[in-house]
């Protein structure tokens, strides 16, 4: 029993995490998208990169982004919380029933794996230079965030016996 209360209280540290992230951009909107505004227009990459042809400059683009953003980490909230909330239920369920209940924690590690992976390494890292910035890098952050992720999604995932 304790390897699953610990799943589900990972799974829900989780939600509550991601919970907070969404918050956050939502209720302090204009701190972070200074974050998303500066990436996407590659301001303060290195002086003449010949990537500059991919900065966005577009003022409703930049909103189109964060609302992205804050809309994939709301979304793996709900589906981390949905899911711990699946494991709890199925607790004293037999093995093959509480690994069928870690399917939504599942999509929803899967979720914030993109968000914070995909999103800010590739796509705000990568294609946008991210790293170059000494102001506007996430990166190390974004790892912190996705390994969380990443080793919460190994351990639930790891099959329950009976």
């Amino acid at each position: 029993m304790a390897i699953r209360y610990a799943k589900i209280i990972l799974t829900l540290a989780l939600a509550a995490f991601a919970s907070m992230v969404a918050f956050n951009n939502l209720t302090d909107y204009g701190s972070n998208f200074a974050f998303v505004k500066h990436v996407l227009s590659m301001d303060t990459t290195f002086p003449g990169n010949a990537a500059m042809y991919r900065s966005i400059t577009t003022p409703w683009l930049w909103h189109a982004a964060y609302a992205l953003i804050i809309l994939g980490e709301a979304l793996c909230a709900l589906l981390l919380a949905w899911g711990a909330l699946s494991l709890w239920r199925a607790r004293h369920a037999s093995g093959v029933d509480f690994n069928r209940a870690k399917a939504r924690a599942t999509t929803g590690l899967a979720l914030g794996f993109v968000v914070w992976f995909f999103g800010f390494m590739v796509v705000g890292g990568e294609w946008f230079l991210m790293w170059q910035s000494h102001q506007w890098n996430g990166q190390e952050a974004a790892f912190k965030f996705y390994m969380a992720i990443l080793g919460v999604l190994i351990f639930l995932n790891q099959a329950d016996a009976d």
